[in-house]
């Protein structure tokens, strides 16, 4: 029987949070891609999603806060240091009203809005407090690259354990070859319950969370359970400069099979 979201009354906000500073890619959000800058892609994308109710850019940057109104998206200024995207989201939330928030980062180009409700749906159907994304590796150099996080799950679908190492790793196998169905990247967006998110940002940084540099790890340290659900749409994420020609190249592809032009 198809999900029907009329039947769960809670609501979905989906927060962008955007910085200008990056120690690799100073201004990335703003880097022009297609004749648009990257957070308007990001943004189109999750308000293209049927399963979200709002869309905000949260920043830290006058700079942004201006691209975002010169197309027309909502923005709020964020003046205070925050840890990580997760603080920023929750900071927004502390200001409005809403049920449960995804966080999409502002460097995750979605290639499809259905990979939000791929997102959405199950968590909202579950009783699940946060959830987040995984898709199959089908490379081997995405599975060695530590710029591609990887997770892995129980048989229930709950996070085990993410990193930027490969795993896991296939001892007996010398190539050290990515696995279909056991290998995955996880996807740079999460989903949480108002109360779930405002208990994980009242947590510590935790040791593993410095160590790989990676938000969700707090978590898991704290006994924290992360749904992970499966999904076949793509992202392009792009963390450096060097990403950019390739995420032009996918981009363009996908602009000429939708009949899209630019000049």
């Amino acid at each position: 029987m198809p999900w029907d979201r009329t039947d769960v009354k809670r609501s979905v906000t989906v927060v962008i949070p955007a910085r200008y500073g990056s120690s690799r890619f100073p201004g990335k959000p703003l880097v022009e891609l297609l004749g648009k800058p990257m957070i308007q892609h990001v943004y189109e994308q999750a308000q293209a999603c049927r399963a979200v109710d709002d869309v905000l850019v949260a920043t830290d940057d006058e700079r942004i806060k201006t691209a975002v109104q010169r197309f027309g998206g909502q923005v709020v200024m964020m003046t205070e240091p925050y840890r990580t995207g997760t603080d920023r989201v929750a900071a927004v939330a502390d200001s409005r009203t809403g049920d449960c928030f995804v966080d999409l980062q502002g460097d995750e180009i979605l290639l499809h809005p259905d990979l939000i409700t791929d997102l959405v749906e199950p968590f909202l159907a579950s009783e699940a407090t946060m959830g987040t994304l995984k898709r199959q590796i089908d490379s081997d150099q995405d599975l060695h690259n530590p710029g591609v996080v990887k997770v892995t799950t129980d048989r229930e679908g709950y996070a085990l354990y993410f990193s930027r190492a490969p795993i896991p790793l296939v001892r007996d196998d010398p190539k050290r070859a990515a696995v279909p169905g056991l290998h995955f990247i996880h996807l740079g967006l999460y989903i949480y319950t108002r109360e779930t998110l405002q208990r994980l940002t009242a947590l510590p940084t935790g040791t593993l969370e410095e160590a790989e540099k990676l938000e969700q790890l707090r978590a898991l340290e704290h006994g924290m359970r992360i749904r992970v659900w499966e999904t076949t749409h793509g992202s392009l994420r792009i963390d450096s400069p060097e990403d950019v020609p390739g995420a032009l190249k996918q981009l363009h592809s996908r602009a000429t099979g939708l009949g899209i032009t630019h000049s």
